[in-house]
């Protein structure tokens, strides 16, 4: 539904029959997602995450013997996009 403000009265348009149609649809497929997701199939699936974790131990890199920080206080700063670049220069042929 659709809410047009006319004035100061609020008028609620109808949904069109293709859009109801969808609604239907997805709630149809969402029905079906959440009977699919019971105790059962939450154990499998964590059973099935922990075999893939160890089968791909060997990967796995030892943290502890890394020197990790999170930030670097800006040292490595991200490049400008082509956009910000652009929008700067027009804020500069602007102020002139």
């Amino acid at each position: 539904m659709t809410v047009l403000e006319k004035g100061k009265k609020k008028i609620v348009m109808e949904e069109s029959v293709k859009t109801r149609k969808t609604r239907e649809k997805l709630k149809k497929r969402l029905e079906v997602l959440e009977k699919k997701v019971t105790q059962q199939a939450l154990e499998r699936k964590t059973i099935e995450i922990h075999r893939w974790i160890a089968r791909h131990a060997s990967h796995r890199v030892i943290l502890r013997s890394k020197n990790i920080s999170l930030f670097d206080e800006n040292q490595n700063t991200a490049e400008i996009s082509k956009k910000i670049s652009s929008l700067a220069e027009q804020m500069k042929k602007a102020e002139k």
